[in-house]
């Protein structure tokens, strides 16, 4: 029973991590990466759907971004979507292939970013150590109900705190790269 439990909180520790990651490569860069436009939707046939589902995305530069639509009715739509989301870009268009420039990063804005990057962190220490205070919660359960021992509650929660430590730590890593590469000119 205890180890279900650790086992769920590492789980969902994990998954707290990989959504932290997730999200970092949303935020921009100085360089040009296909995960830039991953949650750019697109209208297509009445409905909402990712860019990468209608068009190829490939980086042509290091500050550039090609999108080349699999139909050629889409290339306008596909278009007006990048320019209206909120990465701030303005597409270009020649034929069927979409050029995306990407603008140097000003220092004021590397600063906005960096606070972004902070706040996702925090958000995601919140939600790990949740995950600790609802195991810690379960240990207590089964105390209250006489499954386990006082010693077996206390060494379940100090293993849990590991857990949670060594999770806040992979947090703090993915918050360091992200925040010296943003910082790079």
């Amino acid at each position: 029973m205890i180890n279900d439990i650790k086992k769920d909180a590492e789980s969902r520790m994990g998954k707290s991590v990989e959504a932290l990651k997730t999200e970092l490569t949303k935020l921009r860069t100085g360089r040009a990466h296909t995960s830039l436009l991953d949650h750019v939707m697109v209208e297509y046939y009445g409905s909402q759907v990712p860019l990468n589902q209608v068009a190829s995305i490939s980086v042509g530069d290091a500050r550039t971004l090609t999108v080349q639509p699999w139909e050629k009715p889409m290339v306008q739509k596909v278009e007006k979507a990048i320019l209206e989301s909120d990465l701030g870009l303005n597409p270009a268009t020649s034929g069927e292939v979409i050029r995306v420039p990407l603008p140097a990063l000003t220092e004021e804005r590397r600063k906005d970013m960096i606070r972004i990057v902070r706040q996702e962190g925090e958000n995601t220490r919140v939600a790990i150590r949740n995950i600790r205070r609802d195991a810690i919660s379960d240990f207590k359960s089964l105390l209250k109900d006489k499954e386990i021992t006082e010693d077996e509650e206390h060494k379940a929660e100090e293993e849990i705190q590991k857990l949670t430590d060594k999770y806040i730590a992979k947090v703090d890593e993915a918050l360091e790269a992200k925040e010296k590469d943003l910082m790079e000119i």
